[in-house]
């Protein structure tokens, strides 16, 4: 049984209760002493409360004696307990010897033990790993391996409040560490959260046209497949808000989204960042590796954008873990295989570029197993006004200091969205929102005009027209006489007409008549 018994604060109190308890021969299994109580776990046949008290009773400054369920030190064990148990994440309590002293029931699940016989062993031992897992007087992280799964371990060096009496200086005595080990795929969601702090579903895909329905339909359905999916569309389509409602609405959603641009990273730098590294692997590799993104988007989606600018030598590694889903690290030996989903993207011709041979066709029918062409602005102008009053929306909320309700988000004239829905944009969602941002920015009060947006538009048409005019004879592919002449007008006319959306405006800048120009829309199927 377990007792309390309080007292007085008396020297020598305690001795003398526990010297009645050795008269009697009870068997103390344990004793703790805290000011004015004495706690005791006794084993001793029919022993009582009542026994215990007539026997104590004679002690100047004994109160009283009770029973208790746990002694304070069972308490607050089993009170931790209870909250590690809570962790998801391995813990593991480590002497300076990495023998192991204490872990949670996560670490007891993770290397296969469901009692504490775990206590007592070398964590060296039951775990694989790539470097010595040396006690060190700083935080650490390697990569170890328990039955052929990887994870991050973090080790984070524990200190003892007393210094030593052997020293002189009173720097505390490493004693230990804390290991916590933690998954790819935890490690990749929270790097996936990093990146958007916000789940984009399909509600974030604005728009009610047929075309952009009928993107979300299709999304929807692909959603439910574990195959491939290559989006194409013009830059500035929304291709990634694409991928991440795709993502969001499988069966992966619970895992990591992540996206990695190919076109921002040299080769060297984009296989270490899609296939990670193994210690060593080059001079300034950090100690015990390093995971790439496939690794740490295990169980989720792996979003590729502007796939066309991979290198050919990453074209072919990329292949080669499509077959069968395995890869190795960076100069690492090991297999390592991979469960996610690769969604990639790109707003260039990938046919055109299997024929020019800068893109390889294998890897071309891997990646293109379900296939989204997201439609350009311009042929969606239905969304524009949708669009339009949330991108001012959101820009008023940028721009401004303070909190705003619905009437101080500045309006649209009927005259701008006329503008707006006429314009070519060859930026696509993202250079209408540019334009609003500006627009929102330089508006001073009152609603947004046709004026304020052509202003804004001057600004994008006087840095592009330069390069326009430039750009018209290098795109034409000569037959004869008809086919490049007819050619070189069609060209000449979408090229400006998206800085002239007037048929008099743009026959001012070609000095003809607007009916010819009108005349000549219509033939090239211009609007």
């Amino acid at each position: 049984m377990r007792v309390m018994i309080e007292s007085t604060d008396r020297i020598g109190i305690s001795q003398e209760i526990l010297g009645v308890f050795a008269k009697q021969a009870w068997n103390l299994k344990k004793v703790e002493i805290i000011s004015c109580y004495t706690y005791a776990y006794v084993e001793y046949v029919n022993l009582t409360l009542k026994k215990i008290h007539r026997s104590l009773e004679h002690i100047t400054g004994f109160v009283t004696v009770t029973e208790i369920t746990l002694l304070p030190s069972e308490q607050r064990e089993n009170h931790l307990q209870a909250l590690l148990a809570k962790i998801p994440e391995p813990i593991i309590d480590l002497d300076k010897n990495n023998i192991i002293l204490a872990v949670n029931q996560a670490a007891k699940n993770v290397f296969s033990y469901q009692d504490n016989s775990i206590i007592g062993q070398s964590i060296e031992s039951l775990l694989t790993h790539e470097a010595s897992l040396v006690m060190s007087e700083v935080t650490s992280s390697h990569t170890v391996t328990v039955d052929s799964k990887t994870y991050i371990a973090d080790f984070t060096p524990v200190f003892s409040s007393i210094t030593s009496n052997e020293t002189f200086d009173n720097k505390p005595q490493l004693t230990g560490a804390v290991l916590i080990l933690r998954t790819m795929n935890s490690l990749g969601r929270q790097i996936s959260l990093m990146q958007s702090h916000q789940e984009n579903g399909f509600d974030a895909i604005i728009g009610k046209s047929t075309k952009i329905t009928l993107i979300k339909e299709q999304s929807q359905r692909y959603a439910q497949l574990e195959l491939p999916v290559l989006i194409v569309g013009e830059t500035g389509t929304g291709k990634e808000l694409v991928a991440r409602a795709l993502h969001q609405a499988s069966s992966r959603s619970k895992h990591a989204f992540l996206a990695i641009n190919c076109a921002a990273l040299p080769e060297h730098l984009l296989e270490s960042e899609l296939f990670g590294y193994a210690s060593g692997a080059f001079t300034g590799a950090r100690k015990g590796g390093k995971p790439g993104l496939i690794e740490l988007a295990e169980g989720g989606s792996l979003f590729l954008d502007e796939i066309a600018e991979m290198s050919p030598y990453l074209q072919a590694k990329l292949l080669r873990f499509l077959q069968d889903l395995t890869y190795r690290r960076v100069g690492g030996t090991k297999e390592l295989t991979a469960n996610i989903r690769i969604i990639s993207a790109s707003h260039q011709n990938l046919s055109e570029l299997i024929i020019k041979k800068t893109f390889r066709e294998d890897l071309y029918y891997r990646l293109n197993v379900l296939n989204l062409v997201l439609p350009p602005l311009r042929e969606r102008v239905t969304d524009i006004d949708l669009l339009a009053r949330f991108f001012i929306e959101n820009a008023a909320k940028q721009v401004k200091t303070k909190d705003y309700s619905d009437d101080e988000i500045p309006a649209l004239s009927e005259s701008a969205l006329l503008v707006l829905q006429r314009y070519y944009w060859p930026g696509n969602i993202r250079q209408l929102q540019n334009v609003l941002f500006s627009a929102v920015a330089l508006n001073k009060a009152g609603d947004i005009t046709a004026a304020d947006l052509q202003q804004v538009l001057a600004k994008f048409s006087n840095e592009i027209n330069s390069q326009s005019d430039a750009n018209i004879q290098s795109s034409i592919v000569v037959k004869d006489w008809s086919s490049a002449q007819s050619e070189f007008e069609a060209n000449l006319l979408r090229q400006l007409y998206p800085h002239y959306p007037t048929t008099r405006k743009l026959a001012e800048r070609l000095k003809v008549s607007h009916n010819k120009v009108a005349m000549k829309l219509r033939e090239h199927g211009i609007k």
